[in-house]
């Protein structure tokens, strides 16, 4: 017999107050969320009427930086329930991203490698981000192209060069 998934059964929906809805959830987990004017949009999950997981989007120009996704488990759930209910909440973001002319995602691995390898983010360096989203608390960078852009290992707008042998 299967088991259950409790996070099937959470209701996932953008934020309708990005800025303020989620802030609580954040603080109470200790994780860094922009302030006020800089969220763009965000996304949540519902147990009944509480939010129990959030993930918030910081957007400079075409690229944009997500805060999260954090998580405060119902009872019934395991660790992978977890990893579950931030993953669907990153697929939301990415969705969004797709749709709004976003091209680069960008966010802090946090430990949750496994949901930003799953969504196709890749490791990078912090010089990649734009300097409107610069000086973010965190360790680590991912990234992700949607559309066409394609990743250069000679950075941004740089030409390369042949290597001498």
């Amino acid at each position: 017999m299967a088991r259950s998934r409790p996070w099937e059964g959470l209701a996932y929906r953008p934020l309708s107050a990005p800025g303020t809805e989620a802030r609580e959830l954040f603080g109470f987990v200790g994780a860094s969320a922009p302030q006020g004017p800089a969220v763009d949009t965000g996304w949540g999950a519902w147990d009944g009427p509480t939010l129990v997981a959030a993930l918030l989007l910081e957007r400079a120009g075409d690229s944009a930086m997500l805060h999260g996704p954090v998580v405060v488990a119902p009872p019934a759930f395991e660790p992978d329930d977890a990893l579950e209910t931030a993953a669907r909440l990153v697929a939301g973001a990415l969705e969004h991203a797709q749709g709004d002319g976003i091209e680069t995602l960008f966010a802090r691995p946090q430990g949750l490698d496994r949901v930003w390898v799953r969504a196709g983010f890749i490791p990078v360096p912090e010089v990649s981000l734009p300097q409107g989203l610069r000086g973010r608390p965190g360790l680590g960078l991912f990234a992700w192209r949607g559309g066409s852009a394609l990743w250069s290992a000679a950075g941004r707008g740089a030409a390369r060069e042949p290597r001498s042998r």
